[in-house]
């Protein structure tokens, strides 16, 4: 068997689905997006006070506040960041996401801010009611009620020393701090589980269930049924064009189609629940919903067949908590499947589902790709971001992945600081050029000790 190939490439996110081969190596290119949901791309911050982060180098004054989105398809979400020190990019391209996915999923007091975005604004929008049972004394207005409210989420999330400004903010992000508790993650808005399958042709394929809070799902068959003779079916053997939460889908596969893969596309209108994660496609701090108008939402499962060979399902995820990508591999076949991931051989028995966690170093790129029996091959793209600025410090993971990315370097013209919650770099860079200075100098000296040296 082939050794993993692993290597460094350009930011993504995981590629989730399927792709066997019975005899011939075959490889996904990478750029299937496992995510589920509403997709959206941010506007800006728009409803906003002012905030002090207290540090060792000093007071910094920063935005703190409401971002909007405008979802893909349709739709406005008010957000809330949860990474204070990293910039959020103009027109940065976000998606919903577990908390797993982000640096909420290794966060004990996540569920607490989970309680502020429930009981406070804009999800409280009688600011009077809002001031009076937070103890607000004087009036306090949108800015506010956002600023106060980030405020807190802030404590929360990145564990930093951060006030408002505004005494009426202030009042209400402390009354949040302190009455915070523990509340439970919320479900997606729109999900098929699981995302991938496989068997026989002239077999029915799943199921796959919808999961969503949508009183509607539409269901789309795969671009290709109409020549590959594909058909989604319910539990009854009837064609599925609408579902609704809980609804069971089937691919049906002609005995005498060739091996391939085909995906289902299920897309609803509804609320995105409060408190779900937004992370971004590049660099850019992670979002959590605040407010959703009726918002478009889809979600993607594929089915892969073969006659003969390996017919896994695999999928990937990221695993904040563990610090890794998370493969996971159905064996649909009735004969043990094994694969090489990171040098080592796993075996996953007819029927069994096996998750395997590769270690990858925090805002590090990593490529590798899973090799099987009968020239099976899946290759996994992306970056894993699932730390604050603030928890990067000390970090001590390894990776699978090469050399560490040259970094982003960010311009003006991508990123107001004002507008994101993340103070200036100017300190660091001056800080740095200080230090690069004084480097040269002392290199420059002992270089003419050397050379007088050598004169005598």
């Amino acid at each position: 068997m082939r050794r993993l190939a692993a290597g460094t490439l350009v930011s993504g996110f995981i590629a989730a689905g399927v792709l066997a081969g019975a005899g011939t190596a075959v490889a996904d290119d990478g750029t299937t997006r496992g995510e589920d949901g509403a997709a959206a791309t941010v506007q800006g911050l728009k409803t906003y006070g002012e905030a002090v982060i207290r540090g060792a180098a000093g007071d910094q004054q920063v935005s703190a506040g409401l971002f909007e989105m405008s979802v893909e398809g349709g739709g406005m979400l008010q957000t809330y960041c949860v990474d204070i020190h990293t910039p959020t990019q103009t027109d940065a391209e976000y998606h919903e996401t577990d908390w797993s996915g982000t640096s909420l999923g290794a966060n004990e007091d996540a569920g607490r801010i989970h309680w502020i975005l429930r009981n406070s604004y804009p999800q409280v929008n009688d600011l009077a009611a809002l001031a009076d049972r937070a103890g607000v004394r004087g009036e306090l207005t949108e800015q506010d009620a956002a600023a106060g409210t980030q405020v807190a989420i802030w404590r929360y999330s990145d564990g930093v020393d951060v006030d408002a400004v505004d005494p009426q903010a202030e009042q209400l992000a402390d009354y949040l701090e302190k009455n915070a508790r523990n509340q439970a993650e919320p479900q997606a808005s729109l999900t098929l589980d699981p995302p991938a399958v496989s068997g026989r042709p002239g077999e029915l394929l799943g199921p796959v269930t919808v999961r969503t809070d949508a009183r509607s799902v539409t269901v789309s068959p795969p671009a290709d049924a109409a020549t590959n003779g594909v058909r989604i079916l319910d539990a009854d053997g009837l064609p599925v064009i609408s579902a609704v939460n809980g609804t069971e889908v089937f691919f049906e596969i002609p005995e005498d189609e060739p091996e391939g893969t085909v995906q289902v596309t299920a897309q609803a209108s509804t609320t995105v629940p409060v408190g779900r994660a937004f992370a971004a496609e590049s660099r850019s701090q992670t979002q959590i919903l605040a407010g959703s108008s009726t918002s478009t939402v889809s979600a993607t499962a594929s089915a892969t067949w073969a006659e003969q060979g390996a017919i896994p399902a695999m999928t990937a995820r990221k695993n904040c908590a563990e610090g890794g990508v998370d493969v996971i591999t159905t064996n649909q076949d009735d004969e043990p499947f094994t694969f090489e991931l990171a040098e080592r051989e796993y075996t996953v028995k007819p029927g069994e589902t096996r998750t395997v966690t590769v270690p990858v170093a925090e805002d590090r790129t990593y490529d590798f790709t899973v090799q099987g029996a009968d020239g099976f091959e899946k290759r996994f793209t992306g970056m894993l971001d699932c730390m604050t600025k603030a928890a990067e410090t000390g970090a001590d993971i390894q990776t699978l992945s090469g050399p560490t990315p040259a970094p982003v370097v960010v311009g003006s013209a991508d990123v107001n600081l004002a507008d994101t919650g993340a103070p200036s770099a100017a300190p660091w860079i001056v800080g740095t050029a200080i230090t690069l200075v004084v480097l040269g100098g002392a290199a420059l000296v002992v270089t003419r000790q050397r050379e007088a040296g050598r004169g005598n």
